[in-house]
């Protein structure tokens, strides 16, 4: 850290709290986790909140993300804890600032008198007050460690950090791996990266990559799997459209599309864009990107841009045909379906807060609607890849089968020799669907 120590805005009366130090960033935190609480996402708890946070050093940034994200992904541990320590609730930034505490604590026990020296000094700026209150709460839960630890590994939703139903959908999906799929959902997620083969070679970008001190190792899909993440900004060829982050699982789409030079492909839900850049990377095809939200669309050009790719792009829903189809059918259509994401809760923590089980219901007619609508602009001998970014299988393998059952001319097409591809999250990748149908000429 800089020796000039810059301090937060505050309240009058408050002490202020140096930017650079650990009682700001539980601070910063617990504001995410509080709006997390409250009902808003974490993106866009986030986005507000960098909004008025320029200053910060990128050290800050990055521990108030790794405080606030790990938070989340220890759902309801902390709660449990809170739960047999307090006699009556707190304000609600104050209990979250308790939650993002506890989960440093269980994750750097050595720290703890540090850890609890900050709690209570973010705590003076939230509820002067009740500094104390949190000084005996942290000490106690310290105290009573190892009876919270047991408690807590005796119970299913607490030691997987999982809600009931979802952990019940996983085990249905995957009975014989469930427990590992919902211990990687927990883990901090690996960072791969795709290289555009337009610009450079896999091996090129990662001798490069080495030379620069980013350890790395080649996938079988080509994807790069970087030993320890890093800012995209010190990633060799970067800047130059080399290379591209995306999450090895998602890196499939491309391959198993089968693509060839001169197809009309369709990439129905393409935001915010890497799968749409990485088929225009495999082939010379002729690409349509469809988007519905036009903000997320501007993500994808802006990909497109700094790739140095070319491809057609319209703000649609892909269900209005009658809105953006021209009649002309499409060789392949990638059908990459909104979902409950299930498979990538660990990016997005709050997922596990926010989400119900009676949401895949809806997400499940959302996307039947989309293959209805998508089917018939299908040419008789093309291929349509349906893929997800959920492990449940009321969304997955459940939603392919009753879409073949609606439709005789529908074929499944194996996938590298298996049906359907289903990846849980683990240390490659993240956990996705895949099922390739083919229309029977």
């Amino acid at each position: 850290m800089s020796a000039t120590r810059k301090f937060s805005h505050h309240r009058r009366g408050t002490p202020a709290l140096p930017i650079d130090g650990l009682a700001f960033a539980i601070s910063r935190a617990a504001e995410l986790v509080a709006a997390v609480r409250s009902g808003t996402t974490l993106t866009e708890a986030w986005e507000q909140q960098q909004r008025t946070a320029r200053d910060w050093p990128d050290s800050t940034r990055g521990a108030v993300r790794d405080l606030a994200w790990g938070t989340l992904r220890d759902y309801g541990r902390g709660d449990a804890i809170l739960s047999g320590l307090l006699r009556k609730p707190l304000p609600d930034l104050l209990h979250a600032q308790l939650l993002v505490a506890l989960h440093r604590l269980e994750a750097r026990p050595a720290q703890a008198h540090t850890i609890v020296d900050q709690a209570v000094e973010a705590a003076a700026r939230a509820a002067p007050g009740l500094r104390g209150v949190v000084n005996g709460v942290l000490r106690n839960a310290l105290r009573e460690a190892d009876v919270f630890a047991r408690r807590l590994d005796a119970d299913e939703t607490t030691r997987y950090r999982h809600p009931p139903w979802w952990i019940a959908r996983v085990r249905e999906t995957c009975p014989e791996a469930w427990q590992a799929a919902l211990e990687a959902g927990n883990t901090h997620p690996p960072m791969a990266l795709r290289v555009n083969a337009r610009r450079a070679s896999v091996a090129e970008v990662a001798a490069a990559l080495s030379a620069a001190g980013h350890a790395n190792r080649r996938l079988a899909n080509d994807a790069l799997l970087l030993e320890k993440p890093v800012p995209v900004g010190q990633l060799p060829g970067f800047a130059e459209g080399c290379v591209s982050v995306q999450d090895a699982g998602a890196q499939w789409a491309a391959r198993w599309l089968d693509l060839a030079p001169g197809q009309r492909v369709l990439d129905a839900c393409a935001a915010p864009g890497g799968k749409s850049a990485h088929i225009l990377e495999t082939a010379a095809v002729q690409l349509l990107s469809l988007e519905l939200d036009a903000q997320r669309a501007t993500r994808i050009t802006d990909n497109f841009a700094r790739l140095g790719l070319t491809g057609e792009l319209r703000v649609a829903d892909c269900r209005a045909v009658d809105t953006w189809w021209d009649g002309r059918p499409f060789d392949r259509i990638l059908a990459d379906v909104p979902c409950s994401a299930s498979g990538v809760a660990r990016r997005h923590p709050d997922i596990k807060w926010l989400r119900r089980a009676a949401d895949i219901a809806r997400f499940a007619t959302q996307q039947c609607e989309i293959l209805e609508a998508l089917w018939p602009l299908l040419a008789p001998g093309g291929k349509l890849l349906y893929v997800t970014c959920s492990v449940f299988r009321e969304e997955n393998s459940a939603q392919v089968v009753r879409f073949c059952d609606r439709h005789p001319d529908a074929e499944r097409l194996p996938l590298d020799g298996r049906r359907e591809q289903q990846l849980l999250p683990d240390a490659e990748h993240d956990g996705f669907y895949y099922a390739l149908l083919g229309k029977r000429a």
